[in-house]
């Protein structure tokens, strides 16, 4: 397993903590709260779009984010045979225990993020602890140059400050349909009466929708305005941990995907799929709009925009 996934790289210490939210709750993004033990959410600086933009990152913090514009092992990228290994599940030890009492759910300005309380992996005898997932729209990576509804991060951390993360697709149900006439959708109830754990699983989606999905984005409407959060429904944590272990992985050493795009992060894309209903994804998208990094050159080649201003000065 050790020369399947190599131990990931030690990520730089001093990288922006304006900026990382793909690595918000580790080393480099530390969470914070008020002196009432209220959490503080600070919004993104960076964006998707425009000057915030992806190709203009490294002028956000020149120093910061020099990666972002030289980095050679640059994430995402395109997942086809040769760029990565598989990783059979039965290699990794993934446990995640429920969320009985639900969880902080936040609105970070570029994307949204489900704060973890707990969870264990173990990587190349490497332990780490899950912080966090959110969610990019469309997918950041690609799946052999096809791009997915959404993907979703689990971004861990070890006790040596490595950085590992999961990344899963997020298909939309073909068997759903949106409300006619309205692409804006309103908050998605829980049935009533619906109290503690196993209850959950009674949401009114097919059964091939993700209940955890369904539970979390239920909530979304309350956290429409970036720096805002709220607390979840109990979450069913279980149901994710049998579907990744029920699959493979395709293994790759990347970065960050967003600034400081820090490398040394060790990425496991699954093979699994989650899916939601078509009115859940358009009401995530009305509140996440566009967040995706454009694909990267492939592994070890050189940077994209380096490339570029080479060309443009020969």
């Amino acid at each position: 397993m050790a020369r399947i996934i190599s131990h990931t790289l030690l990520l730089a210490a001093t990288a922006s903590k304006a900026l990382a939210s793909c690595a918000y709750g580790t080393h480099l993004f530390p969470r914070e709260e008020a002196a009432d033990g209220t959490p503080v959410v600070k919004v993104n600086t960076f964006g998707y779009a425009g000057t915030i933009g992806p190709l203009n990152w490294v002028a956000l913090d020149a120093t910061a984010n020099t990666a972002c514009a030289t980095g050679t092992r640059q994430s995402p990228i395109d997942m086809v045979d040769g760029v990565f290994q598989m990783v059979a599940a039965s290699d990794l030890s993934i446990d995640i225990p429920d969320m009985a009492e639900g969880t902080e759910f936040e609105n970070l300005g570029t994307t949204v993020e489900v704060i973890a309380k707990g969870g264990t992996m173990n990587v190349a005898n490497t332990t780490y602890t899950l912080q966090q997932f959110h969610f990019h729209l469309p997918s950041e990576h690609l799946d052999n140059g096809t791009s997915m509804a959404m993907e979703m991060h689990m971004v861990w951390q070890s006790e040596a400050q490595e950085i590992a993360v999961i990344g899963v697709y997020i298909d939309v149900d073909p068997q759903s349909a949106a409300p006619a006439g309205n692409a804006t959708v309103a908050r998605r109830q829980l049935p009533e009466g619906v109290q503690g754990m196993g209850k959950t699983a009674a949401l009114a989606v097919t059964p091939a929708d993700s209940v955890l999905l369904e539970t979390v984005f239920s909530s979304i409407d309350q956290i429409v305005e970036p720096g805002t959060f709220t607390e979840t429904q109990p979450l069913v944590m279980s149901e994710l941990v049998s579907l990744l272990n029920a699959g493979s992985f395709q293994s790759y050493s990347g970065s960050l995907t967003t600034p400081p795009c820090s490398e040394g992060v060790t990425w496991l894309v699954s093979t699994q799929h989650l899916m939601v209903q078509t009115a859940t994804f358009q009401s995530v998208r009305d509140v996440i709009g566009f967040n995706s990094r454009y694909p990267q050159n492939t592994p070890g080649e050189p940077n994209l925009l380096q490339l570029a201003t080479t060309a443009a000065t020969a």
